[in-house]
């Protein structure tokens, strides 16, 4: 039952389509928990982020640039992925499925779609600002969504405004790094991943957040399908490319035995 429930029938003010809900913990046995289709369209477009990655990183290696594309396709990978498990694990607590959410929801699906467009500057030409740009805007809505929690969820309020001043901080420390050279800049994306890995061990000492067991195993399988399923689309176009080419058979085994 919903935090928001009350003898099984909503309180008031809860009903279907409301604009806004207190934003407080849900329960972690709750039954018929399931994704949402805002979920599975936020996976959608985190997964366009990752086919374009992805993409680039093929272009990198057809050009015999394999250590650039390597690092730039994990630092890539990392933002897109970071962001999703944040989103996955603040949804798995707080999901209040009002308009508000929603918005802020499709706010950071923006920002996914930015860092997306910015994959191939950040991989030919070294430029990171639209890549930094929709990164920020994912992390910043995330920040909304956990002072929304510390206001209405007073026994995880310290570890909500933890998250939320943690993020900010963060956030200030990417803009800044597009101001450094490119030695230095790698240095400053390891210092700020390894804190952004670190707010969640910090915040969480407050006081622990709540989570849905079932809903987080089918959030992270899904997901997990829909990469797979970028797999399979790019393992088919790779055979598409070498019949057209005319490839030997052995070729053509080779390609599709690593798309399986």
């Amino acid at each position: 039952m919903r935090a928001d429930q009350v003898d099984g029938a909503q309180a008031p003010g809860t009903a279907g389509g409301a604009w806004y809900r207190p934003m407080v913990a849900r329960a972690t046995d709750e039954e018929h928990r399931s994704a949402t289709a805002l979920e599975l369209f936020f996976d959608l477009c985190f997964v366009v982020a990752v086919a374009q990655a992805a993409s680039a990183l093929h272009y990198e290696v057809a050009a015999d640039h394999v250590g650039n594309g390597v690092v730039g396709y994990a630092s890539l990978f990392f933002a897109i992925w970071w962001a999703w498990m944040n989103f996955t694990w603040f949804a798995s607590a707080y999901d209040t499925d009002d308009v508000a959410y929603r918005l802020t929801t499709l706010v950071q699906i923006a920002g996914a779609l930015i860092l997306a467009a910015g994959v191939p500057d950040a991989m030919d030409g070294r430029d990171f600002a639209a890549i930094t740009l929709g990164y920020v805007v994912m992390r910043l809505a995330m920040v909304t969504q956990w002072l929304r929690a510390a206001a209405a969820d007073p026994p995880h309020r310290r570890s909500s405004l933890r998250f939320a001043a943690g993020i900010t901080i963060v956030q200030l420390g990417w803009v800044l790094r597009l101001a450094l050279p490119e030695g230095p800049g790698m240095a400053g994306f390891l210092v700020l991943a390894a804190a952004e890995l670190a707010i969640p061990i910090w915040a969480e000492r407050a006081a622990p957040t709540t989570w849905h067991p079932r809903h987080i195993a089918e959030r992270y399988g899904l997901f997990t399908l829909i990469v797979l399923g970028e797999c399979v689309l790019a393992s088919t176009l790779a055979i598409e490319s070498a019949l057209t080419e005319h490839a030997a058979l052995a070729d053509l085994v080779t390609t599709a035995a690593g798309g399986s």
